[in-house]
């Protein structure tokens, strides 16, 4: 699941690997492109999270809802991705972006995808080359084999307020899970019943990943904690939710879910209940 700096260079000039930069500020939408345009990963294509990785915002379904899953493919066949890729993710975020495109590409049933390890930074820092070229699409040839079950709607979120099947586990900063502040959303809180973890306790102070076994235990006390229940991932749009998805799958336990409207989605309605402070 991880590449580090090393052995991703000597697969640059690998026509069968397709590197992607998902470089991005979600307050500042345009960054990712002009760091992408001053230097990157030699060969790299960019991948813009607010539209190659989302699809049209309607008002009620979050700031960044999924595409469908044809279009996405479409997007990775134009940038050289078939069916023998291997796909390479990164971006400067300890993979806050890039574990979006990691999720998005297993959900239409595309296995070998690799996040590099410490993301650009590193890549810097152990003095790699970088380039500003721009690559030129080509004409798309990826089927999508979706994954339906991998993705919780907000119909099912509401269910589960009072099923209680499975834990929604929010992403987010506990600041913004307590309902303190809110720099993004234009309200604050949490869904009820979710318990929070936020992303970045999976990474080291160089945002390269934790020891996988060390992840382990600890997401394991979270779900012992819970009763052993299923965990649902959510963050403000869907976005960082990935990056838990990601660290529990490194460390071995596969199979939860997305809840990709998140909180964005969840507010659209009115009526949805809030929770806040720091009790699930």
């Amino acid at each position: 699941m991880l590449i580090d700096p090393a052995r991703l260079a000597l697969q640059l000039n690998n026509p069968q690997w397709v590197v992607f930069d998902c470089r991005h500020d979600l307050m500042d939408h345009s960054k990712g492109e002009r760091l992408f345009r001053e230097g990157h990963v030699p060969r790299a294509h960019f991948a813009r999270v607010e539209s190659d990785l989302s699809g049209d915002k309607t008002g009620s379904n979050g700031r960044h809802p999924l595409p469908s899953p044809q279009a996405f493919a479409d997007f990775l066949g134009r940038h050289g991705v078939g069916e023998e890729s291997t796909v390479v993710v990164y971006d400067d975020a300890g993979g806050q972006y890039a574990s979006r495109l990691w999720w998005m590409t297993r959900w239409i049933g595309f296995e070998r995808v690799l996040l590099l390890d410490g993301g650009f930074q590193r890549w810097l820092t152990e003095g790699r080359p970088l380039a500003k070229d721009w690559p030129i699409p080509r004409p798309p040839g990826l089927l999508a084999r979706t994954q339906p079950e991998m993705v919780w709607s907000v119909a099912t979120v509401e269910a589960n307020l009072t099923r209680r099947d499975a834990v929604i586990l929010d992403a987010r900063t506990p600041e913004r899970y307590r309902g303190e502040t809110e720099p993004i959303d234009r309200v604050a809180g949490h869904i009820p019943g979710a318990i929070n973890r936020f992303f970045k306790m999976n990474l080291n102070s160089d945002l390269t990943f934790r020891d996988a076994a060390e992840l382990r235990r600890e997401f394991q006390t979270l779900i012992d904690s819970v009763g052993g229940k299923p965990i649902v991932h959510q963050c403000g749009s869907g976005i960082t939710a990935c990056a838990n998805l990601f660290a529990m799958e490194y460390a071995g336990l596969t199979g939860s879910r997305l809840y990709a409207g998140s909180w964005s989605e969840w507010i659209s309605d009115r009526s949805r209940p809030i929770a806040t402070g720091a009790d699930a």
